[in-house]
Formats: structure tokens, C-alpha cells, sequence
């Protein structure tokens, strides 16, 4: 099956197309998921959400608007941004052992192994520094542009100037 054919399937509720897409995403989405929230049982409940958001709103998904791999991540991005953003979130991850803590610092800067994890990495290192500081704290760490403005002191307005600016480079270098 093709991947329109596919998608096209998943959009009219085919429960085989489904599980296809599931098993040829979940790893990836999981990655992704787990490199911004950090825990493995919350990661993979918000994994069962992502993948249910799928289900439900595969209608809203159009190859107009980008590729299918894009909007999923997108779709797990977010849910794992909504979930370190949510009171129940917050008031666990005040309770974290320091095992916890130990991993963040270990892995601060670990950027290749996370853009590694779905499979973009000989992509994003063609990319300038700055834009590769850019996707790490925007897709990989989570961050909103406004942190990201504060993380690496610019102005906030160059900050989303440069994120688009750097997609597009990425995108451009993608389809090459």
C-alpha cells in the first residue's frame, strides 16, 4: 500500500491502516515524546493520546498542508508540550528522584542522539549553529519562542524569523 493509499485508508477509519501507521511511527513519536517529558509511563501515555488524536482527526490531516510523518509529529510535539504544561505535570515532576535530575544534566546537550531518534540528523547538521540551537529547543527541549528568545538572548522577534527561516532551509534540504 502506498502512503496516499494509506493515508487515504486511515481517513476512512480502516482499522488495519491504523495499526500500519502505528507501527511505522510509534518509535519515532515515542522519541520524540519521551526527549520532552522524560518519563517513560507518562511518555507512553501520552503516546496512546497521540495516536488516538490520529484515529480521530486523520480527516484533518491534508497533503496540501505538509507531509503525513510532519503532521504526526506535530500532533506529538504538542500533546507532549500540553502534558509538561498541565498541573498534574507540574506537581509530579516537583517530586522527581534525582536520578532524574542527574539524566537532564548528563543529557543537557545531548543533541545528536535526540535529533538521531528520528532519523534527521545527517539533515540538521548541514544546517548553520544557530539554526541547529534553534530546532533543538523549539522541537527537541519543548520550548516556546519566547524561551527560546531568553535562552539564547535574542530578540523574540528574530527568534521566529529565524525558526521559519531555518525550517525552510531543513525543508528544502529534505526534498534534495
Amino acid at each position: 500500500m502506498q502512503p496516499t493509499e494509506l493515508i487515504a485508508a486511515l481517513q476512512n477509519q480502516n482499522q488495519d491502516a491504523f495499526k500500519r501507521v502505528y507501527d511505522m511511527y510509534a518509535d519515532n513519536v515515542y522519541g520524540i515524546i519521551y526527549t520532552i517529558i522524560k518519563d517513560k509511563s507518562l511518555s507512553e501515555e501520552v503516546l496512546q493520546d497521540v495516536f488516538l488524536k490520529i484515529w480521530k482527526n486523520a480527516n484533518s490531516y491534508s497533503e496540501k498542508k505538509g507531509r503525513f510523518f510532519t503532521w504526526i509529529l506535530n500532533i506529538a510535539r504538542n500533546a507532549a508540550i500540553d502534558k509538561t504544561r498541565s498541573k498534574s505535570f507540574k506537581n509530579t515532576s516537583q517530586n522527581q528522584s534525582a536520578d532524574y535530575f542527574v539524566d537532564i544534566l548528563e543529557h543537557k546537550d545531548n543533541f545528536s542522539s535526540k535529533i538521531d531518534a528520528i532519523g534527521i540528523k545527517k539533515y540538521i547538521a548541514s544546517l548553520e549553529p544557530l539554526c541547529k540551537k534553534v530546532i533543538d529547543l523549539l522541537f527537541f527541549k519543548g520550548f516556546t519562542q519566547k524561551e527560546a528568545s531568553e535562552e539564547l538572548n535574542i530578540p523574540l522577534g528574530t527568534i521566529k524569523t529565524r525558526n521559519r527561516i531555518c525550517i525552510d532551509k531543513l525543508r528544502k534540504t529534505l526534498e534534495a
